[in-house]
């Protein structure tokens, strides 16, 4: 993914001239706090409950029980329903084609970044970790390989 083809990015670096870089852009747009947030996105912690493993962002017991009962406790159904991260419900997507490539790129590259960390987390399982467009937009998601 090449940051440069994001609207934003592209049209700082241009503005700032000389070597400016995606890096540079970051330098100056994003503080600590956001870097940090950036990482655990990238880098997500997991839980494993009941035999599921979730991202632990969308575990809640009460949840849980309630996606439990209605899927009859299918572990797979469980995660499939729960391990979804639509970038559209946090990330303001223009509606131009540079931005909707960049968005796809961006999920591919999470996607496989939490493949990463799922086999980190759990050597002893698979998993399928999909990066996929929607009609919301586009979405990374996992399941173990029952």
């Amino acid at each position: 993914m090449d940051p440069l083809r994001v609207r934003d990015v592209r049209e700082w670096t241009q503005a700032v001239g000389s070597d400016a870089d995606y890096l540079d852009y970051l330098s100056q747009q994003v503080e600590l706090g956001e870097w940090v947030a950036f990482s655990r996105v990238f880098m997500p912690r997991f839980v494993e409950v009941e035999g599921c493993v979730l991202w632990d962002r969308v575990y809640e017991p009460g949840n849980f029980r309630t996606w439990q009962e209605r899927l009859q406790g299918d572990a797979t159904s469980i995660e499939a329903m729960l391990n979804r991260f639509p970038l559209a419900l946090y990330i303001d997507i223009p509606e131009d084609p540079d931005s909707e490539a960049a968005a796809h790129a961006l999920v591919e590259e999470i996607a496989r970044s939490w493949d990463r960390c799922l086999h980190a987390a759990f050597p002893d399982r698979s998993f399928q970790v999909v990066a996929s467009e929607t009609e919301d937009g586009p979405l990374v998601s996992f399941t173990t390989v029952r």
